[in-house]
């Protein structure tokens, strides 16, 4: 799986590492048992350093999607789908609800919310 960096979205590298790699998981692109490529390979691959990629990996180990085997490499771990998604409706929901916040304090309508909610899922599912 491909992991694609930006350097000019502002977003740290390793965010960007673990969320695509998050997600490869959780849609199940990457299957349990699953080795991941080894740190030092993957930082070679995009370029970053040593530190980057270990901080991504241990990210992911401390959510509970991999497990890093010393001196064996990183593998994808059984991840609950039903629990993940739960969680992710919950974390969801918290944004929304600090958005909606900052839009009334605005005075923004809901209609004018729904159209940069279809703005920028548009924008990030492309």
């Amino acid at each position: 799986m491909p992991v694609i960096l930006s350097h000019t979205s502002g977003v740290p590298l390793y965010e960007q590492i673990v969320e695509q790699l998050r997600s490869a998981i959780l849609r199940g692109e990457l299957a349990e048992g699953t080795q991941l490529t080894s740190l030092r390979q993957l930082a070679r691959d995009l370029g970053v350093s040593l530190i980057t990629t270990t901080r991504a990996y241990n990210d992911l180990a401390a959510a509970g999607l991999i497990a890093n085997v010393p001196g064996k490499g990183s593998y994808v771990l059984a991840v609950d789908r039903e629990a993940s998604r739960a969680e992710a409706i919950r974390a969801v929901r918290d944004h929304l609800g600090r958005v909606v916040t900052t839009a009334a304090t605005a005075g923004i309508e809901p209609a004018t919310l729904h159209e940069l909610l279809d703005e920028v899922w548009n924008e990030h599912r492309h």
